[in-house]
């Protein structure tokens, strides 16, 4: 299976059969990220005073400021919302099949690996709903939720409207008969060899219908799910990612339907995950059928990216690696295992070194721990136990990794206040707004904000001040992070190696 090989293959293979295609000429363009205007970032509620800062004459806004303590980088991966190396429990073709072992087994083990922060399950509808008006979770995907509360990790996942790799179709059987079905053909560049390939017509009433149902259904349970940490956005094609590669057109009967279409099932979806961010695919407009669009409204309503191969088109390297800095992003690469890791080295560096070097240079907040189509812990410890370094380098650097690097203390009028210094050792942005709370020892809130959303930026000290009652001493107080999302607050930990309080928090003292 050549999931995604059309990179490098020419566009013209397949065409569509037993319909007329029409491709759109008011097709949106793709543009370059770089300084785009994708509007204001999400609101905050109680700004920090960011600065500038000023010590010295009578408009001094700190005077006096004095380092009386500082941070250094952990070198260890910290596990916090909105970032961390993603476990695959289940690809397109299922999950785990370890001869031996039982589906229990095989996912505990998965979830148990220690590099991995999130657990992730992609199925396809038919594997979530039997019937009309209700869900039925297959029994990996259960595991899965149960494992993840086990251990102390949370869970992301997608549902494919439509997949090359099963038989019949992805949607449901009660579906089947009532939504009209689009030949494209066959190909032996993706999916079972020899299967016949069809859409479903996406704008037809009953499968709009049927998906609309379905959203509200899984969103009912899991937006804002205490396990849950994001879903991918379900598009048009293959996988859900917006494209029917190898094939050319689609199936509406022209650009405005198919652009219509797509977008009246984002907009269900975002009204419907109000609290969980959604992960849409970078994926160009190969099959007409409005990605531009739907990725802007991604960004406009503050959702994420995720892209599905680090070596891909150029527009989605673009798109990721210059995104507005309070949106996430995930990669999806699958690792080679380490027999077939050893036989694609090029001028001494493997396949799997390659990759994990350029996902860091799109400066994503996930990973994958992924091998294609072969999933198993086994496979994922044979390359990691023999050369865990790339991983381990990858782990303590993924996602955004924040520290009050530098405290000031200093007096104004009478009142006491710091002003903190805050760097991001990690990669990425801050998905969201950083909070920032100091509180007493009895666990009291003395002083609160919100840094504004993305910062600190990576390789940027980003400064805020706090003032307190008369009297405070500042060495009696504790510095409390949280990460806030589509306006919900997830605790986090400070990525520095002094030590923290078992709640993750700072405890103030001098030591410079």
């Amino acid at each position: 299976m050549k999931r995604r090989s059309f990179i490098t293959k020419s566009a013209s293979v397949g065409l569509l059969v037993g319909t007329t295609w029409s491709y759109g000429q008011d097709k949106i363009p793709p543009h370059n990220w770089d300084g785009y205007d994708f509007g204001p970032p999400p609101s905050i509620k109680n700004r920090l005073n960011q600065g500038p800062f000023s010590n010295y004459g009578p408009g001094a806004t700190a005077p006096g400021a004095d380092v009386v303590m500082v941070t250094t980088p952990s070198n260890k991966p910290v596990r916090n919302f909105g970032m961390g190396m993603v476990t695959y429990i289940c690809d397109e073709v299922g999950p785990p099949k370890v001869e031996g072992e039982t589906l229990r087994e095989s996912i505990e083990k998965l979830a148990k690996f220690p590099l991995g922060d999130i657990l992730y399950i992609r199925v396809d509808w038919r594997d979530i709903q039997k019937e009309p008006k209700k869900l039925d979770f297959p029994e990996h995907w259960d595991l899965t939720f149960e494992m993840a509360k086990k251990y102390g990790k949370r869970v992301a996942f997608r549902i494919q409207l439509m997949s090359p790799v099963i038989e019949p179709e992805s949607m449901p059987d009660f579906l089947i008969g009532k939504v009209p079905l689009v030949k494209l053909g066959t190909t032996d560049e993706i999916g079972i060899p020899g299967k016949v390939h069809y859409a479903p017509q996406y704008d037809h009433p009953e499968f709009m219908k049927a998906f609309k149902d379905m959203d509200d259904l899984l969103s009912t349970i899991y937006n804002g799910h205490e396990l849950v940490e994001y879903v991918d956005t379900c598009m048009y094609g293959f996988w859900g990612e917006g494209h029917t590669w190898p094939f050319n057109g689609n199936p509406f009967p022209d650009y405005h339907t198919a652009e219509k279409t797509c977008i009246e099932m984002f907009e269900h979806q975002i009204a419907n995950w109000t609290k969980t961010p959604l992960v849409t695919n970078t994926q160009p407009d190969y099959s007409n059928v409005g990605n531009s669009e739907i990725l802007d409204r991604t960004i406009r309503s503050y959702n994420w990216l995720r892209t599905d191969t680090i070596f891909i088109e150029t527009s989605q390297i673009d798109a990721l690696s210059n995104r507005p800095p309070w949106i996430g992003a995930t990669i999806e690469q699958g690792l080679r295992t380490e027999q077939v890791n050893n036989k694609t080295a090029f001028e001494g560096i493997t396949r799997n070194e390659n990759i994990i070097a350029h996902i860091k240079d799109v400066s994503p907040t996930y990973y994958s721990l992924w091998n294609w189509h072969n999933i198993s812990f086994e496979n994922l410890l044979g390359y990691y136990g023999k050369h865990p370094e790339p991983l381990d380098g990858l782990a303590a650097n993924i996602g955004y990794r924040i520290r009050p690097s530098w405290i000031w203390c200093f007096e104004k009028d009478g009142y006491p206040g710091l002003i903190l210094g805050l760097v991001n050792d990690g990669i990425s942005g801050v998905p969201g707004a950083l909070c920032i709370s100091i509180v007493d020892e009895a666990g009291n809130m003395v002083s609160s904000g919100s840094m504004d959303p993305g910062y600190p930026l990576p390789g940027k000290v980003r400064q805020a001040s706090f003032t307190f009652p008369k009297d405070t001493l500042w060495d009696t107080l504790s510095l409390k992070a949280e990460i806030e999302v589509k306006g919900v607050k997830y605790a986090i930990k400070w990525a520095c190696s002094q030590e923290l309080e078992n709640d993750g928090t700072l405890r103030l003292k001098r030591n410079l």
